[in-house]
């Protein structure tokens, strides 16, 4: 059938590091067939399109191994799915292998309690630019940050681009996608750990707070900071304080500022 010959070149392509368009980064894989047994295999994605209205019966039992391996998908317009593959036939659906493996912050966290650790997670709200994500990566990592949570929709994709702003660091520190943000910074809280959030809206100063113990800590987007319900899960709201008519900094440089101030008080240095 014209469909499965599609699906066999598809796959041999994917083998040989086949990406038709330079700004898609990862690895792309398309066609039903392909993409389910890709899943199926236990292949990591970082993301999966699928075109609006798409019915079928072997969608159907795609869409279900995605929900059940907990890979997020979004439906897009064919014209998207179209300019990715260079009208190819995409059969509806385009995914992209993830270039890391991504983890569950409650698998990460008991791991440090049990080695003695104490705990220093950053969390991200809607931080979308690949640059900036990759950036604050790689300080995460020179800091100590044991692992950065982000949400599964509405995060950057850990791309080409986010691994080499990173220095690497992505493959060095777990990278955990997180179906609904809210369920994990409330495991993060019971497990007990002090829920920091940087955001203009507070009124102490970022290095009034205490970071030496247990301490997860929220960034949130440019364009409109940390979610509201997640300022409302805040032990501790701090800022940066502003000297110049620039009303904030970028993402990535005050995740620096205040990582560091954490490493300062942990590791007692004045």
């Amino acid at each position: 059938m014209p469909g499965d010959k599609d699906e066999s070149i598809t796959s041999k392509r994917i083998l040989s590091g086949f990406t038709p368009m330079k700004e898609y980064e990862n690895t792309i894989l398309y066609g039903l067939r392909a993409v389910k047994e890709a899943v199926s295999s236990g292949k990591e994605f970082d993301r999966v399109f699928v075109q609006k209205g798409l019915k079928s019966e072997l969608f159907g039992e795609l869409r279900k191994v995605l929900e059940d391996n907990k890979i997020p998908y979004q439906f897009v317009p064919t014209e998207k799915l179209n300019r990715i593959t260079n009208n190819r036939n995409h059969q509806g659906i385009v995914a992209f292998i993830s270039h890391i493996l991504y983890h569950r912050i409650e698998d990460v966290l008991p791991g440090l309690f049990e080695e003695g650790k104490t705990p220093l997670i950053l969390v991200l709200d809607r931080i979308t630019d690949v640059r900036n994500f990759g950036a604050i990566c790689r300080t995460a990592e020179c800091a100590g940050v044991q692992a950065v949570v982000i949400p599964a929709q509405g995060a950057a994709q850990v791309n080409g681009d986010a691994i080499k702003a990173s220095a690497g660091a992505l493959h060095n520190i777990p990278v955990c996608r997180e179906p609904n943000l809210k369920t994990a910074i409330d495991f993060l809280k019971e497990s007990g750990l002090q829920i920091v959030s940087v955001t203009e809206k507070a009124d102490e100063y970022y290095p009034q707070a205490d970071y030496s113990g247990p301490t997860a800590l929220i960034l949130g987007s440019e364009e409109d900071g940390i979610s509201y319900e997640y300022l409302k899960k805040s032990d501790v709201r701090v800022k940066i304080p502003m000297a110049g008519k620039i009303e904030s900094l970028n993402v990535s440089v005050a995740a620096g500022i205040v990582l560091f101030e954490a490493v300062k008080q942990r590791n007692k240095v004045s």
